[in-house]
């Protein structure tokens, strides 16, 4: 939808002048102009002469969206938010951010392992992709809650990728969508020692986490003594009437390791109390 407004001045620039007064666009909206009428002199400094016409307009998105902020609303109310706050604005052109104040009635919008949230998410993203021309990735977040849930899950990487270092074993975690998959991968590539890949399908694709190939455990790979006889967890060597046990430490897995660092950019997210 266009917006416009029409100035008028002694001049050009005191025309557009007034005519962005009148527009009133919000920051960053992209502000296109037309002159209407040249300005014309008064005859002998009395009689006749004009002012001129400045048309200044732009396309508010805003607009574009009222459909959405109706769409979203009515589920929410469904769920029980009472006046959520819908803000919408978009990023790079084709980032669609929306942000929900719905007070404390967040839990029900996220729901178990954010599976509602995710619902709105992708049901909103058709409903978009509908109404425009041009593709439009959608994120939305409530109450921050996806910078939380990154917080946890770059913790949670960082954790077990000191546990892989130590001693030697692969961790490999809960499945996840494809965009917790890709914070995890990212954050193990800044940990020196390790490395991760996605095994698995659909929903049940999870991130394993081990050690770099040629990559030594800090403690030899998890041996420790218990009693006599040297058993050792991890590679043990028992000696039984004078017969002697070996089993050598499993080795990191030499086949180049799948990232997941190109998967879609929002998927679910879980509530962190």
């Amino acid at each position: 939808m266009i917006k416009e407004a029409i100035g008028k001045g002694a001049t050009a620039d005191e025309a557009y002048n007034a005519a962005l007064a009148l527009l009133n666009a919000p920051e960053g909206a992209e502000i296109k102009h037309e002159v209407i009428t040249q300005a014309k002199p008064k005859i002998l400094g009395i009689f006749g002469g004009s002012d001129c016409e400045v048309r200044a307009y732009y396309e508010a998105e805003e607009d574009k969206f009222a459909s959405i902020k109706a769409y979203i609303n009515r589920i929410l109310s469904a769920l029980g938010a009472e006046d959520p706050e819908i803000n919408i604005h978009v990023e790079n052109g084709e980032d669609v951010k929306i942000d929900i104040n719905c007070g404390e009635d967040y839990g029900s919008v996220i729901g178990r392992r954010g599976e509602t949230l995710d619902a709105i998410q992708y049901l909103t993203r058709l409903v978009l992709n509908r109404e425009t021309d041009e593709y439009k990735r959608v994120s939305i977040n409530v109450g921050n809650y996806r910078e939380k849930r990154e917080a946890t899950l770059r913790s949670l990487a960082k954790k077990n990728a000191a546990r892989v270092r130590k001693y030697g074993r692969n961790v490999v975690l809960d499945p996840m969508n494809p965009y917790e998959r890709r914070i995890i991968h990212t954050t193990i590539q800044e940990i020196e020692g390790v490395t991760s890949h996605s095994v698995g399908s659909d929903d049940e694709r999870k991130v394993v986490i081990t050690l770099e190939e040629g990559v030594k455990p800090l403690n030899g790979g998890g041996n420790y003594n218990r009693g006599r006889g040297g058993y050792n967890k991890g590679g043990y060597n028992r000696n039984r009437g004078g017969r002697s046990y070996e089993k050598s430490a499993p080795s990191a897995p030499s086949r180049e390791p799948r990232s997941d660092t190109a998967g879609t950019l929002y998927g679910k997210i879980e509530i962190n109390k």
